[in-house]
């Protein structure tokens, strides 16, 4: 390691260590609840949905609940699949220790197989998954 570089390294660890913490990284994200629901009420899914007939909703929603550590500023990805391929993806914002989310997926009559939607952090990796069938 060359003297600059270990200096400017010395120097981001003395500023987050005056600063009294670390930057957030993607990894520190935890799902704590995830669940595909038939709706969100005041920020909460109000049921857990495992098989549902195509026939019976408009939309289903995947509620994701987070934390991290404190001032996180990032974001997490859904991404549905249907019988495993990619049928939608939405990214949404995680901006704080404790944080709540959800993304909607429009359903057609007709359509089944198995489903699952799965939360990814901002560098792509797998926090969580949650599988249904429609019928």
């Amino acid at each position: 390691m060359t003297f600059t570089r270990l200096l400017c390294t010395a120097s981001a660890a003395l500023i987050f260590a005056v600063a009294g913490r670390a930057p957030a990284q993607a990894s520190d994200l935890k799902v704590t609840e995830m669940a595909v629901t038939t709706k969100v009420v005041k920020g909460n899914p109000i049921d857990s949905v495992r098989r549902i007939s195509s026939s019976s909703v408009k939309a289903l929603y995947c509620f994701t609940r987070i934390t991290a550590p404190k001032d996180t500023d990032t974001t997490i990805k859904h991404v549905w699949y249907l019988n495993d391929k990619v049928v939608a993806e939405d990214t949404m914002p995680v901006k704080g220790s404790h944080w709540r989310t959800y993304s909607r997926k429009g359903v057609e009559k007709g359509v089944s197989g198995e489903w699952r939607c799965e939360a990814l952090d901002s560098d792509g990796n797998l926090l969580k998954s949650v599988s249904f069938r429609m019928n």
